[in-house]
């Protein structure tokens, strides 16, 4: 069995927090030596979907909190967001690609965060917040993918 790790952050939904939000996940995974600089930009990506969308439609008003938990087990990074909002009446409408719920923005963060991650699970309840798992193993190099006969 692996090495595991964990660790936890919790401030407040503003935008200035987003990028501090991508860069701490970034060197959090980069413990795993074999993401590759576009996996870990991938990381920060879906990092920052997430996060962007608690500061943007998590709270009715300023001042919520976003809590990020991340582990690391077997080489395998779990990043779950979550925060105690207004939640999500219909996730799977917000899944979709291009749904939004403000005119301005383009409905594609769920779509990005699913593309980007190996697993995507988005729970919510209306009045209570959302919660988003996002798991990312590395990818085989090539050498690896030839010792399994791939």
């Amino acid at each position: 069995m692996g090495t595991t790790n964990h660790m936890t952050l919790e401030f407040p939904a503003i935008a200035q927090n987003v990028e501090f939000a991508r860069v701490a996940v970034a060197c959090f995974a980069s413990q795993i030596d074999s993401f590759t600089m576009e996996e870990i930009d991938d990381i920060k990506l879906i990092v920052s979907e997430a996060v962007s969308n608690v500061v943007l439609h998590g709270y009715d008003n300023p001042g919520g909190l976003v809590r990020v938990h991340g582990s690391i087990e077997d080489g395998i990074l779990t990043i779950t967001v979550e925060d105690t909002g207004r939640g999500i009446p219909d996730v799977e409408q917000a899944r979709q690609p291009a749904f939004t719920t403000s005119p301005d923005r383009m409905g594609m963060g769920f779509t990005i965060m699913e593309a980007l991650s190996d697993q995507l699970d988005v729970t919510s309840r209306p009045g209570a917040g959302v919660r988003v798992t996002m798991k990312k193993a590395p990818r085989m190099t090539g050498s690896e993918e030839h010792e399994r006969g791939a």
